[in-house]
């Protein structure tokens, strides 16, 4: 209580206090850019990564624009150690996202490197991940995959350096004939998906759809 009292949480847009379970104000809410897409649309996304893979389905909760609110939170999940923003953007992927066929079968999220994972304290997708899985009943497995290479935060590589992904990941499992839905924060050249996407998909005739915070447009 006295630290609640000392360091109020704030709005991450416009710095008013508010609840603490709370990552903006009403107002600033309000101000985020949802995507509006749904799980079975052909979207922008599942457009781009048709080139570059097999997708079923594709899906971005957000837009991430310059300056804009998705980005301040996302930001704040991955590099400010607010680990329970994860739980909250589940929350708004749930009141929006429907699988209306069969659902996947297992819930994947894109693997830090051992020495990264260490640096963070945490993996910014897991508890985000782990309470879609609770809410729709759908397994989740974050030791499927696992990243080679230790390397600096996508934002901060140039383009030619997000080209460059062989043998970044690989499957650490048998798994064959599933339908994985792989998880990420934000879309942007989707190459990280993709080189994911073709080592699931070549471990043994699986299919995968895409799931994201937000996309980068």
């Amino acid at each position: 209580m006295i630290l609640d009292l000392l360091f109020p949480n704030r709005c991450l847009e416009c710095n008013r206090i508010i609840d603490g379970d709370l990552l903006v104000c009403n107002l600033c809410f309000g101000h985020l850019h949802f995507t509006h897409q749904a799980y079975a649309d052909i979207t922008y996304m599942q457009e781009r990564c048709k080139l570059l893979f097999p997708v079923e389905h594709a899906f971005a909760l957000m837009k991430f624009e310059n300056e804009n609110v998705s980005r301040k939170i996302i930001h704040e999940l991955k590099y400010k150690s607010r680990k329970k923003a994860g739980k909250i953007i589940a929350g708004w992927t749930a009141e929006r996202l429907d699988f209306p066929e069969k659902k996947p079968d297992v819930l994947v999220t894109v693997p830090l490197h051992p020495k990264k994972l260490k640096e963070r304290g945490y993996n910014q997708l897991h508890l985000f991940t782990e309470t879609l899985s609770e809410f729709y009943n759908i397994p989740f497995d974050h030791g499927l995959l696992k990243r080679n290479h230790y390397s600096k935060a996508q934002a901060l590589k140039n383009k030619q350096h997000r080209l460059e992904t062989e043998n970044t990941f690989s499957v650490t499992k048998d798994i064959s004939g599933k339908h994985i839905l792989l998880i990420d924060d934000v879309f942007t050249t989707g190459n990280t998906v993709a080189n994911i996407a073709w080592e699931i998909i070549k471990a043994g005739n699986n299919k995968v759809s895409v799931l994201v915070m937000a996309v980068d447009i």
